[in-house]
């Protein structure tokens, strides 16, 4: 890897997450991997960046040109009885949660008192990231999310983080793969990542974050390929 290129490797574990990328209003999905844009939003959330700013627009400009693998951990836990302990791995599952959200604008421009929506989670999932790019910018990346100026979240407000974020910045993603999988195989893991060109890809996701703006969320395709693990 050049000099001038860097790996950041992330840990995205909580009881609850959520990866929204193709729903909108009262119906709220999640994907089953973590996304681009929230990646960015995080980033811009620990570097103070706001809604719509021109600092915002720099960065996500520069943050497009990062290549990101998103990876599945499965979580294992130890149960202990009398005469042994056993292990077991959690199942990771979708949750939907009802909701009721007041005084939402309708397409009249008047406001209802009382919505119905429908928003989905992701219980018991662990994640790890590899983000691969600028030295520089992943630099600014790693400081800011060792001291986030704002909160930091997994998809949503709700979804607070049980472990830290930031594992730590590696010149190569073989030493950032170790400290999210150890001495594991890759190979081992279900794995979505960047396809280099449209051909090695097989699915386009609306993910590539060009404004957060309240009034002018805009995003653009990013083209992934999804490795089903051996394990």
């Amino acid at each position: 890897m050049s000099s001038e290129n860097k790996c950041l490797a992330l840990r995205l574990q909580g009881p609850l997450q959520s990866w929204g990328f193709d729903s909108q209003y009262n119906r709220r999905n999640t994907g089953l991997m973590p996304t681009k844009s929230a990646l960015a939003g995080m980033c811009c959330a620990a570097l103070g960046f706001g809604r719509g700013s021109d600092e915002e627009e720099t960065f996500l400009a520069r943050f497009a040109a990062l290549r990101m693998m998103a990876i599945a951990i499965p979580r294992v836990v130890e149960h202990h009885y009398p005469h042994a302990a056993r292990e077991t791995t959690l199942s990771v599952r979708r949750l939907q949660d009802y909701h009721t959200v007041q005084n939402t604008r309708k397409a009249d421009g008047g406001t209802k008192d009382c919505h119905i929506t429908h928003r989905q989670y992701l219980t018991d999932a662990s994640f790890g990231v590899i983000i691969e790019g600028s030295a520089v910018l992943l630099e600014q990346i790693a400081n800011a999310l060792a001291d986030p100026k704002w909160g930091l979240w997994l998809g949503r407000k709700t979804c607070i983080p049980s472990a830290p974020i930031l594992a730590g910045l590696r010149d190569s993603r073989g030493e950032a793969l170790k400290l999210l999988i150890g001495e594991e195989p890759l190979k081992a893991f279900t794995r979505q990542e960047d396809a280099e060109s449209f051909a090695e890809g097989r699915d386009s996701l609306p993910d590539q974050p060009v404004s957060f703006a309240s009034d002018r969320r805009m995003f653009t395709p990013r083209r992934v390929r999804i490795s089903q693990g051996t394990s």
